[in-house]
């Protein structure tokens, strides 16, 4: 019996942090080994450039992409990796899930909303219709698991709608997919608690790349709360509940926050932030020296790459094949 399909895609533009780690790259990792389901991880480079970039960087950031995923354990001899605007049929689908979209359910969008009124000098229609191209990148492989944050549960039940409208209007067609959470807890701003960590703000940040001494540093830096004991406490405290999230995240032991914070009873902040940095360069170290060796080889990335899209256009044409008979424009 044929596996579930599991798809989702991280956007080529600046370095990753840890924030995208546990919220995507470890998960991946995680569902990929479970054996539940055949994967497909995709470097959504098509999405990114809805977004102001430089043409003479984007390879440069699609292959550091794709190294992110290999060097967080995705192996392409089990996942297909491969590289969104390689497969044209993202792009098809998306044009005709455009049909049947209604522009209330995209007014309504949320992240459309954020991201309009931080790029105001360019709020184009791509980013307006960013929810429909991430619709059409799931149903075309008619993937039932999609790994993804929070702040994309709202998209994905934009799929699920679209998915439904297609099947009731032109016959089963697409699967309904479910987005799976990660179990490490969204990470913050080391510099502003109240917010997501965020490649727009990198004094707050911790990327995957950072060395040890970038690493203390900022947590170093990092905000805290008033007060000296180190407790557990996101209502009242919850810069060091943020940093104490971490400490669990990048614990080996897998620890809970309050058990973390326990072993620093009696200690200062200061003593907390140097245990803290120490773990995160240690948790990252294995992922830094992957990286760079695999940035030796961009050719072995290139050739992943497509391979991998050669895969993605095989199944993809089995689809739009379906979707075009079921429209009626195979003639």
């Amino acid at each position: 019996m044929a596996k579930p399909i599991l798809f989702s895609g991280i956007q080529p533009s600046e370095r990753l942090h840890v924030g995208n780690y546990f919220g995507a790259l470890e998960h991946f990792a995680a569902l990929q080994e479970s054996g539940k389901f055949d994967c497909l991880f995709c470097v959504v480079d098509l999405h990114s450039i809805t977004e102001s970039f430089d043409p003479k960087e984007k390879k440069e950031q699609i292959l550091a992409v794709a190294a992110d995923f290999l060097a967080a354990g995705l192996d392409p001899a089990r996942s297909v990796i491969f590289q969104q605007s390689q497969v044209a049929a993202h792009s098809e689908l998306a044009w005709i899930l455009n049909t049947i979209t209604p522009i209330g359910e995209l007014e309504r969008m949320t992240q459309y909303k954020d991201k309009a009124a931080r790029q105001k000098e360019n709020v184009n229609v791509g980013l307006f219709d960013y929810p429909v191209l991430m619709a059409a990148d799931i149903l075309l492989y008619r993937a039932a698991a999609v790994p993804v944050g929070d702040d994309q549960l709202q998209h994905i039940e934009l799929a699920r709608t679209l998915a439904r409208k297609f099947n009731n209007r032109f016959g089963k067609t697409f699967i309904e997919p479910k987005g799976l959470l990660a179990r490490t807890p969204r990470i913050m701003s080391l510099k502003d608690p109240a917010k997501k960590m965020s490649k727009s703000q990198p004094e707050g940040c911790l990327f995957l790349d950072d060395d040890a001494d970038a690493v203390r540093a900022k947590i170093a830096r990092a905000v805290t709360d008033s007060g000296s004991e180190v407790a557990y406490d996101p209502d009242h405290r919850p810069g060091l509940a943020n940093l104490l999230d971490l400490y669990a995240a990048v614990d080996p032991d897998r620890r809970e926050p309050k058990t973390i914070a326990k072993l620093f009873a009696g200690k200062q902040y200061a003593d907390f932030k140097r245990g803290l940095a120490e773990a995160v360069a240690r948790r990252f170290e294995p992922y830094r020296k992957a990286k760079a060796e695999l940035a030796r080889h961009p050719e072995r990335i290139t050739a992943m790459l497509a391979e991998g899209s050669a895969k993605a256009n095989r199944m993809a044409a089995e689809t739009m094949h379906d979707v075009k008979e079921k429209l009626g424009l195979a003639v």
